[in-house]
């Protein structure tokens, strides 16, 4: 099988359905969205072994619910990319979502309390983590567009990889030589630099 089809030169895609759509539609944006999420954490994941000290269990902990994760958006894109009246080949379901909000409190238990806003730095796979929340987050909001059109569970299932992904950014910034940096007010008639 070739990589290459041609059928997409004319700006056009297929959805599941077999429906042809202009590569900017709405469901192409956030399928597409979802891609380079999934694209980032494997950036991540690829960083993890980057002058990190800790635990064979806890790095097991991390690698295997990112695998998980970056399975789950191949569903959330199958979601995406499919018409209502369609059946969706692998569904985004509640299961799903419990076992995010499971690792979300674990990984939470072994980090510092919270304490006020702080910067998304740190680590090299931290600072992926931070940057594939934020394209999760824009994946978000291009699925509100579709609200009525998609499974409702994908919308929270986004919402929580995105809880996610900020609480493995703060776990890995645990387990490595930096600190988070707290969020700090610059005052505008701050003279110097």
């Amino acid at each position: 099988m070739r990589i290459y089809t041609r059928s997409g030169d004319s700006g056009e895609t297929s959805l599941v359905s077999g429906e042809r759509v202009q590569k900017n539609h709405l469901r192409v944006e956030a399928y597409g969205t979802v891609d380079e999420a999934n694209a980032v954490i494997g950036y991540a994941v690829s960083t993890v072994d980057l002058g990190l000290t800790w635990s064979l269990s806890d790095r097991k902990l991390l690698l295997s619910t990112m695998d998980d994760v970056q399975s789950m958006l191949f569903h959330v894109g199958s979601e995406l990319s499919t018409p209502t009246e369609k059946a969706v080949p692998w569904p985004v379901t509640q299961q799903a979502i419990d076992r995010l909000e499971t690792i979300i409190d674990r990984l939470d238990e072994e980090v510092p309390p919270l304490k006020q806003f702080i910067l998304p730095s740190g680590h090299p796979t931290a600072a992926a983590f931070h940057h594939a929340r934020t394209i999760v987050r824009r994946a978000e909001r291009l699925t509100v567009g579709l609200k009525e059109e998609v499974n409702p569970l994908v919308l929270v299932y986004l919402n929580r990889l995105s809880d996610l992904l900020f609480v493995a950014a703060r776990f890995v910034n645990t387990f490595s030589a930096y600190e988070e940096k707290a969020f700090k007010y610059v005052a505008d008639d701050k003279q110097e630099y």
